[in-house]
């Protein structure tokens, strides 16, 4: 009986792993002109020549992502953000680095009423509780259906304060500027909101577009090494899924993106974003091709919700959680043992884990049961 739920559970996982196969074509790739030569030495690039905009197409609910350096500072985000009042929350590590210059920033070019909310740091914050905090604030400082949230942080804050702008009187308009890599790459796009449950990760939400998504590069400059190979697991992700190509030029440039490299980062997270866009235009709310950009998460968040939220780095579960599928494809035939030594060696030389601890050992059935519970798993 065990044998056969726990076949069950590994083909509802098996359904949404995206998958790898994509990385054997052989095409040819050919990196920008910038990209090449700052990764051959030949001449450093300023961030400025970086700037560009993407587009997230999704008819009338379209939005830019804007990527460069100092964007903060511009009009370029503040044009989004309509009516008289807005509320930009943050979190303690996040506030003396960024939020004077995003309020100033405001009250110069649109004069607004601005009030400002600053919460505690750490994946334990996308919480019920803290989502009842940002309700009460909002009301407390008389804040209507024409008033903004600005999520100013990493996904952490990106996750929960889009989800209090989708429900707060029926919806608000919201902007993300997300100040991790992990956020810039991955869960500022998209439109996925939500706070973690004591029972799964991300458990309650909604698909919820913001207005704009303002990546000001300069803000990887104080984020700690780990929390930055953390973002780079997303971006080895987008290179598995469905993009060879950049999954090469990953193995090519990982150590100078490492070394944050401005033009090789640049590179990175607008191709990721691209590929992020692409995906959520061809399927928004997860029916579909979106599964793809799940690689390694249903393992991930298992191990996020056995270990304790904040145990691991989200990047470090999905890390794990690649190696994880990468090895299982492997056993079933889908991918040769060459590919999957590519996906360790890629993981390795971004610093970050590919296998359990052995605290793990014995907990082989309640990571199956976090498994068979995590969102992304399906019955069919």
């Amino acid at each position: 009986k065990n044998s056969k739920r726990r076949m069950m559970i590994l083909q509802q996982t098996l359904s949404v792993l995206g998958f790898i196969v994509a990385v054997r074509t052989t095409s040819a790739f050919v990196p920008s002109s910038e990209a090449a030569a700052a990764a051959a030495g030949k001449k450093k690039f300023e961030r400025k020549a970086l700037q560009t905009t993407l587009e997230v197409d999704l008819g009338e609910r379209s939005y830019p992502i804007y990527i460069g350096s100092k964007l903060l500072e511009t009009e370029v985000w503040t044009r989004h953000v309509k009516g008289t009042s807005v509320a930009v929350i943050t979190n303690e590590v996040v506030a003396p680095l960024y939020l004077e210059k995003a309020v100033k920033m405001l009250e110069a070019t649109q004069e607004k009423r601005v009030e400002t909310l600053v919460l505690p740091d750490g994946e334990g914050t996308k919480s019920l509780a803290n989502l009842e905090l940002i309700m009460d604030f909002a009301l407390e400082k008389k804040l209507d259906r024409t008033s903004c949230f600005v999520a100013l942080g990493g996904g952490v804050i990106g996750d929960l304060v889009g989800f209090a702008a989708a429900i707060y009187q029926r919806g608000v308009d919201f902007v993300q500027i997300p100040t991790t890599l992990m956020a810039m790459v991955d869960s500022s796009v998209g439109g996925k909101t939500a706070v973690n449950h004591p029972k799964g990760k991300n458990m309650i939400g909604a698909f919820y577009q913001p207005q704009c998504v303002l990546i000001d590069v300069d803000s990887l400059d104080s984020l700690p090494a780990r929390e930055y190979a953390s973002g780079v697991a997303e971006i080895i992700k987008y290179g598995l899924i469905g993009d060879a190509p950049f999954f090469e030029w990953q193995e090519k440039n990982v150590d100078a993106l490492m070394d944050r490299d401005p033009a090789i980062v640049g590179e990175a997270i607008k191709l990721s974003c691209e590929n992020k866009a692409h995906v959520v235009k061809l399927d928004e709310k997860e029916a579909g091709v979106r599964a793809t950009l799940n690689l390694g998460h249903t393992f991930g968040h298992a191990i996020e919700a056995h270990a304790g939220y904040g145990t691991y780095l989200h990047g470090e579960a999905v890390a794990i959680g690649i190696a994880m599928a990468a090895a299982m494809s492997r056993k079933l035939g889908w991918i040769d043992a060459h590919l999957e030594q590519r996906t360790l060696k890629l993981l390795r030389r971004a610093h970050l884990p590919v296998s359990l601890p052995p605290s793990f050992t014995d907990s082989k059935a309640d990571l199956l049961d976090l498994m068979n519970l995590d969102k992304k798993s399906s019955s069919r």
